[in-house]
């Protein structure tokens, strides 16, 4: 069993609410630690503190780690360093954009304003769009209008 093994099980196991994105890839799973007598560590760090599926995607974990015939582990929730957008994968970006969701822009340094308003129509490609409200349906997306399709969209979150 290697470290690589784990996070390919871990693979499976998906956020909840956005079903097309693994926890890997959304950046959730922070590290894996495999002790030399077999004991593995899974750490984790939600969206947000207060994220109502914490207690879910840590089930998921326990369950996909169990299915792969791990007994011995302990499934660690840490806000030690908080998560942020830049954690999404390029395999996630995509996969957001795939589920209809606009994936956040990458940033340096401090996260401005400016860029939670700015969002690609995930329908139609356009840069033509507007931020209508910063709350959507749940605490890590948005609300934008493409001028160009016309069309309402969410973005997940730049955080």
């Amino acid at each position: 069993m290697t470290v690589e093994q784990i996070r390919e099980f871990l693979e499976e196991v998906k956020d909840p609410e956005i079903p097309v994105l693994s926890l890997n890839d959304l950046g959730v799973i922070t590290g894996i630690e495999l002790n030399p007598d077999g004991f593995v560590t899974v750490r984790m760090t939600p969206t947000f503190a207060g994220c109502p599926a914490m207690d879910y995607m840590r089930a998921e974990v326990e369950q996909s780690l169990r299915k792969h015939g791990i007994e011995a582990f302990e499934v660690v929730m840490s806000f030690d360093e908080p998560w942020n957008s830049n954690n999404l994968s390029e395999k996630g970006r995509q996969a957001l954009k795939d589920f209809g969701l606009a994936p956040p822009q990458p940033y340096q340094g401090i996260l401005d304003l400016e860029i939670l308003e700015y969002a690609t129509c995930p329908n139609c490609q356009s840069e033509n769009t507007e931020m209508r409200t910063p709350f959507g349906p749940t605490l890590c997306r948005s609300m934008h209008y493409c001028n160009d399709c016309r069309q309402m969209f969410e973005q997940f979150k730049p955080l």
